[in-house]
């Protein structure tokens, strides 16, 4: 069977740019949900993602030709981004089981506990973040709207927001979902995008050397994971921001 020849668009898949399959108005082309792609023209790899990790980044349908013929790498790169060349500085993602079963790390006496989260209507879209800030028997929340923006930019500024709370020589744990942030912060990734952004994070990290990223499988029951990601939601819905103080509930296990 002769295979029909189809366009190529430009497109970003958890900010990292890739090809993607389109038809001649440059829409995305799916199969059961999921997009063929590569991240390199010719290195002879293709692979496929969820339509609903990608976002386009130039509609302009470019030819067949731009990429060569290729085989299928069984990894699914929307499952596992990994499955592109390996990320720097030794720190790969985990799996939600590794998570729930390496169980949560120790937190120092008197450290402050931080559950953030960021959240996104489209991929870019209205954006907001959560967060909820445990310091002894001080509970602070926060929910903020930010405007149009990707899902990564409200994760990032979400760790911001929360290091903002923080005092300096303090011993804190900031729980995050979000394996990018933990990545591009303190695992050594590279940014390829949100670089401004990044850089200032991990300016203001050096400042808190006490502070350490952790991360926490989302939607598995987490509640302070959870009321972060309420937090953030409910600024995207009512597009308002709003800082709250109340009264420390005791802070239960991270992980189930």
């Amino acid at each position: 069977m002769v295979r029909r020849a189809m366009p190529w668009v430009r497109a970003l898949l958890r900010e990292q740019k890739i090809y993607a399959r389109a038809d001649a108005e440059g829409a995305l082309v799916a199969d059961n949900g999921r997009v063929e792609i590569r991240y390199k023209p010719h290195d002879g790899r293709r692979y496929e993602a969820r339509a609903a990790n990608l976002t386009i980044v130039d509609a302009t349908p470019l030819p067949d030709s731009t990429c060569g013929e290729a085989s299928t790498v069984e990894k699914s790169a929307a499952d596992a981004p990994t499955a592109a060349p390996a990320r720097p500085g030794g720190g790969g993602r985990i799996t939600k089981a590794q998570a729930l079963a390496a169980g949560p790390p120790k937190a120092p006496d008197g450290a402050i506990i931080v559950y953030c989260d960021g959240a996104c209507s489209g991929n870019p879209g209205p954006a907001g973040l959560g967060a909820v800030v445990i310091d002894g028997g001080a509970r602070v929340e926060l929910s903020e709207y930010l405007g149009l923006h990707t899902n990564n930019i409200a994760e990032l500024t979400a760790v911001l927001r929360a290091l903002g709370e923080i005092p300096e020589g303090r011993h804190a744990l900031i729980h995050t979902d979000s394996q990018y942030s933990i990545g591009v912060l303190q695992k050594g990734w590279k940014a390829k995008a949100n670089v401004a952004l990044v850089a200032e994070l991990r300016a203001v990290l050096k400042t808190r050397p006490l502070v350490k990223l952790v991360y926490v499988p989302g939607h598995s029951g987490v509640a302070l994971n959870e009321r972060a990601d309420k937090l953030a939601r409910e600024a995207v819905e009512g597009r308002k921001t709003r800082r709250t103080e109340l009264p420390s509930k005791p802070v239960t296990p991270p992980l189930p």
